[in-house]
């Protein structure tokens, strides 16, 4: 159904149009807002004062406020029996539905169409459409190394992009969509391959040159299938997994294989699709929440534009701010698109049960005042250019195909929009390009900084980060070695109780990769050490992240958090402590930890409310680490002299939601 056109006087109707194309050009007089009269067709990025910005055709700084699955939706009203939404329901042609959603999504203050939407000459919006070039060429789990996937993907290219090319609607291309870049499973499952694979071929070529062809070095990194003794018998078996051994250090040949692949595929794309479409953006394959930062090397030479789809870490729309942070780092800067992002409620018109660990609250109301915050913590990001929501319709009832049933809609399935969600973002989207343009980067912690931990009413056991004042009790200065990036951030608290910890992390465990028996090895876990010295010597703690043995099919498979006390042997448990894992089974680790003043000797706080803190954590098979002093874990748990200095400080309380940040 088209939206209903209220009956205005000449002067309301210029001030609407006036509107609206300010809104579709992210803030700017353009010198074409009619895209179709560009000179030509080719979109540029560029950095203005420290600020990325995509350039249109015309000109124009351009930050993209796009709406994903603008296609109409499904094929028809029920699929198998599901209620789902269909154009045909509410227009009598596509091509009708398309203008009635091209003017509602600009009159929300929306710019472009997103991922899995229209052709531009239905929509009149800038689209980037996502080709799943690497999937239709078969170099995902099929043969990468295969002579002849070039050519493939080449021919895939070619056909791929004529319908846009030459069209100055089009800004670019996502190759694929959250390929991922699992590492553990990229290993596995080619060392299973048969030895005509040309990838296993080339997987065995590494392990051989990494291990000097010394078949008892690589075994003491790894547990080969039982009946293979030597690098030729692993390349002719097949079948049967290669594991990593507990305890040893194979995981960094199985990340120099995820970088190797990873380049690839990268290296490909950007040949095939430079030579397809010359003035095309590249944007990579959408980051699915989660990278791989040997992949992101990988990646950058060969990209315009990264795309990272993102899921917010708290309700309040809170970002980690160790996201952006890698990216830059790894990429030297390169712009950054959020090529999909969302919120969903529980209270919802289309009967979502929203049933995966995605971003979800309770009421329209909260989702569209997180929604709200998180655009404009987005835009403040220098690097970004642009923010793509998820989706334009809701799910079917009774969830996707694949079995995910969220209310991510700017609609719902009768096609009646949710109105705190679309207000709040016509309100919020014009001033997107203005809060960029003001964007600067995060100054670095100076040396001998006062650092202090704010006081703060915290619920260890809420499954939230929401009502932790994170600006004030956001760790700063976290490092990592020069080859890495750091991984996670922490926030510390304290009140009466205790003293209040929590993270937001990003690390991939695969289950099929670690050979173990019923008991998962400690030294293998994600791992956060926490020293505490209240001036009656040093506490030393520690949270293992341990996976499940069997990863469920359905549902969300939990993790669990193992606090202990680190100073006695074995790892002791402590009393009154709590510690409460809630992020998804991967890749997003969040933990809640409140550690009581017993723990550290006390009643109480202390009454000089100086303490001295160390934090630190080492991923999954100790494949890297972080730490506040910048030393290795296992060193700086030693010495804690080289612990941070601390205060406890005075109350502080997050924002109410609808305050304007």
């Amino acid at each position: 159904m088209a939206p209903r056109k209220p009956c205005m006087g000449a002067l309301r109707w210029w001030l609407l149009v006036s509107f609206l194309l300010v809104t579709m050009w992210g803030g700017t007089s353009s010198a074409c807002p009619d895209m179709a009269l560009a000179p030509h067709s080719q979109w540029k990025v560029e950095v203005r004062q420290g600020v990325a910005w995509l350039l249109t055709p015309c000109g124009d700084s351009f930050f993209s406020i796009g709406v994903n699955v603008m296609n109409g939706g499904e094929s028809e009203r029920f699929q198998n029996g599901r209620l789902a939404y269909h154009w045909g329901t509410f227009a009598p042609d596509l091509g009708t539905w398309a203008q009635a959603a091209r003017a509602r999504v600009l009159s929300w203050g929306f710019n472009t169409a997103g991922a899995w939407s229209l052709h531009p000459e239905l929509l009149r919006l800038p689209v980037i459409p996502d080709l799943e070039l690497g999937r239709l060429s078969r170099f995902h789990w099929f043969d990468p190394f295969h002579p002849l996937t070039e050519e493939e993907m080449r021919q895939q290219a070619h056909e791929l992009v004529t319908p846009f090319k030459k069209n100055p609607y089009r800004i670019g291309y996502f190759s694929d969509n959250e390929v991922g870049w699992w590492n553990g499973a990229l290993f596995t499952f080619f060392s299973k391959q048969p030895g005509t694979n040309h990838t296993k071929q080339r997987l065995v070529a590494l392990l051989r040159e990494a291990y000097g062809n010394d078949w008892g070095r690589l075994t003491r990194d790894f547990l080969p299938p039982p009946d293979v003794a030597s690098f030729d018998e692993l390349l002719q078996h097949s079948g049967v997994v290669t594991h990593l051994r507990p305890g040893g250090n194979g995981i960094q040949l199985v990340r120099r294989w995820t970088g190797i692949v990873a380049e690839e595929y990268y290296r490909l794309v950007y040949r095939t699709l430079r030579e397809a479409d010359p003035e095309a953006l590249i944007f990579g394959d959408r980051l699915p929440i989660y990278y791989d930062p040997v992949a992101v090397r990988a990646m950058a030479p060969y990209i315009d534009v990264l795309a990272t789809n993102y899921n917010l870490d708290s309700p309040d729309g809170w970002i980690a701010r160790y996201y952006f942070d890698g990216l830059r780092r790894l990429t030297g800067a390169k712009p950054v698109l959020i090529s999909e992002w969302f919120m969903a409620a529980h209270e919802n018109r289309s009967g979502n049960l929203n049933n995966t660990h995605l971003m979800t609250v309770q009421t329209q109301v909260e989702r569209a005042l997180g929604a709200v915050a998180a655009a404009q913590r987005f835009a403040r990001e220098p690097d970004l250019v642009g923010i793509h929501w998820f989706q334009y319709h809701d799910h079917p009832q009774g969830g996707r195909l694949d079995g995910e049933d969220q209310n991510f809609g700017l609609v719902d399935l009768y096609d009646r929009p949710y109105e705190e969600l679309v207000e709040g973002f016509g309100q919020i989207h014009p001033r997107l390009a203005d809060i960029h343009r003001e964007a600067r980067p995060t100054l670095p912690v100076q040396p001998g900084a006062p650092r202090e931990i704010p006081e703060a009413m915290i619920d260890p056991r809420d499954g939230s980060l929401g009502e932790w004042p994170k600006e004030a009790a956001f760790v700063q200065g976290l490092v990592a070695p020069p080859s890495e990036v750091v991984f996670g951030d922490f926030y510390l608290a304290w009140d009466r109780s205790g003293l209040h910890l929590a993270t937001i992390s990003m690390d991939y465990y695969d289950p099929l990769l670690l050979a173990y028996g019923e008991t998962f090895p400690l030294v293998e876990a994600f791992r956060i050490d926490w020293g505490v010295d209240t001036g009656a010597g040093p506490r030393r703690f520690a949270l293992y992240v341990i996976p499940p043995k069997v990863f469920s099919e359905t549902g969300v498979p939990m993790m669990r958090a193992h606090l202990c006390q680190a100073d006695a042997v074995p790892c002791a448990a402590i009393p009154a402590a709590i510690a409460t894992y809630f992020g998804a089974d991967q890749p997003r680790i969040t933990v809640e930890v409140t550690l009581p003043w017993s723990a550290l000797g006390l009643d109480g706080p202390p009454s000089h409310r100086q303490l001295r803190v160390e934090l630190a954590a080492t991923a999954f098979h100790r494949s890297r680490w972080m730490s506040w002093s910048g030393l290795p874990p296992a060193v700086a748990m030693q010495d804690p002299s080289k612990w941070a200095a601390v205060r406890l400080g005075r109350r502080s309380q997050p924002p109410p939601p609808d305050a304007k940040p």
